[in-house]
């Protein structure tokens, strides 16, 4: 998340004073003069700035709160009732849907079972779309865009490179689909796992800006974000931790290669390996001690801290955030995931490797997805402006 550092002059400039103004009552809520305080800019400047705000819809502003003599100040805050993104995570047993108001709030979650990887893509986008629609019907607040969570390698045109768990997908461009379905012109696709990341960053900013964030489901996903940033890699395909090998004949992958540590430790091989009938199962096996399933934690736990000792020795970050399935099995996966970074991450005696939980649970990629088109109207206040309440353009002209 990048925000603007300096008030910039000149009239030309009011979209980069607006990001000013926004990037601070992201922060924290503030009055008119903390906000002038705050941002280097005039008080007349913010004054003109909050109040198209506030008419647009943007901004609430709170009652006069008194502290003293003169005139009591009125607390300003991105308003929770004004545009809303939208979020769709299409995974490979799943489908999701997600709204997020501008101060961040999951504000609406769906959920629908889904056997992706036998659907027709005509299929799979139409569900997506149902289930969008009446989450937004819902709702009922304007929409600034969409954002779609795929676990796959996407490039920078939004197309779906490589996708070994879902291959109905690769070559697929579901912004065009999606945006066509949904009457919105603004979709932007991403890999589950990054999203997975940028929403722990967005929820947690206090908790840790350098982490590796690793999304356990039908795949095993990373996403890594480096000085508070999302690092995507040069083509977008970093963080493809399900494909790091951990034994080089090992068994074949869907990627074409062997012994990916996709294999040792993603879902489907849990579940089997417990010898569960579904998730559902494997959690409950392990919630009572049941030794085989244990035992395939265990092994997966290992597995995962072998392949993610690689990644933290070449990257150097402090810190793993696990997601999905691992949030979930979360007390048994860790010790054995832990004793491995131990032993092999050179920086684990400068506390590197330390291992968290997500608090985000299934919703993860869904609030990133959604948080994403958040964050891109926040920072780009034109893209914000465009779908919020109208207002009396002749006033909001005179405006700095």
């Amino acid at each position: 998340m990048s925000f603007p550092v300096q008030p910039a002059g000149q009239q030309t400039v009011r979209q980069h004073n607006l990001a000013l103004v926004l990037a601070e009552l992201r922060r924290s809520p503030g009055s008119r003069a903390h906000l002038a305080q705050r941002t280097g800019l005039t008080k007349a400047t913010v004054a003109s700035l909050v109040d198209s705000l506030v008419a647009q819809g943007i901004l609430d502003e709170a009652e006069p709160a008194s502290s003293g003599p003169g005139r009591p100040a009125r607390a300003l805050a991105l308003d929770p009732s004004g545009p809303i993104g939208l979020g769709i995570e299409i995974n490979v047993d799943y489908l999701a849907a997600g709204v997020v108001d501008l101060t961040g709030r999951l504000r609406g979650h769906r959920h629908l079972p889904a056997d992706n990887r036998s659907w027709p893509v005509a299929k799979i986008y139409a569900e997506a779309v149902a289930m969008a629609q009446e989450l937004l019907a819902d709702i009922g607040q304007p929409l600034l865009g969409v954002g779609v969570a795929v676990p796959a390698a996407v490039n920078g045109a939004g197309e779906v490179v490589r996708a070994p768990n879902l291959p109905r997908l690769a070559g697929q461009r579901p912004a065009e689909q999606l945006a066509a379905a949904l009457s919105v012109d603004d979709v932007l696709v991403e890999n589950e796992a990054n999203l997975g990341a940028l929403a722990r960053l967005w929820a947690a900013p206090a908790a840790g800006r350098d982490f590796v964030y690793v999304s356990g489901e039908i795949g095993v996903g990373a996403g890594v974000v480096v000085d508070g940033r999302l690092f995507r890699g040069v083509h977008g395909f970093a963080g493809e931790l399900g494909h790091v090998v951990i034994e080089r004949n090992g068994p074949p992958c869907g990627c074409g290669g062997r012994g990916c540590l996709e294999q040792y430790a993603g879902q489907d091989v849990l579940v089997r390996t417990a010898g569960q009938p579904d998730l559902a199962g494997l959690e409950a096996a392990v919630h009572r001690a049941d030794r085989r399933a244990l035992h395939a934690v265990e092994q997966a736990g290992a597995a995962l801290g072998v392949g993610l000792s690689s990644l933290l020795n070449v990257l150097d970050l402090p810190m793993v955030v696990l997601g999905g399935l691992y949030s979930r099995l979360f007390e048994a996966i860790t010790p054995a995931l832990t004793s491995e970074l131990s032993t092999r991450v050179l920086s684990s005696r400068q506390a590197s490797g330390q291992v968290r939980r997500s608090s985000l649970g299934i919703d993860a990629a869904v609030r990133g997805a959604a948080g994403l088109i958040v964050d891109r109207a926040l920072t780009e206040p034109d893209r914000l402006l465009a779908a919020a309440a109208p207002i009396d353009r002749v006033s909001a002209s005179s405006g700095s």
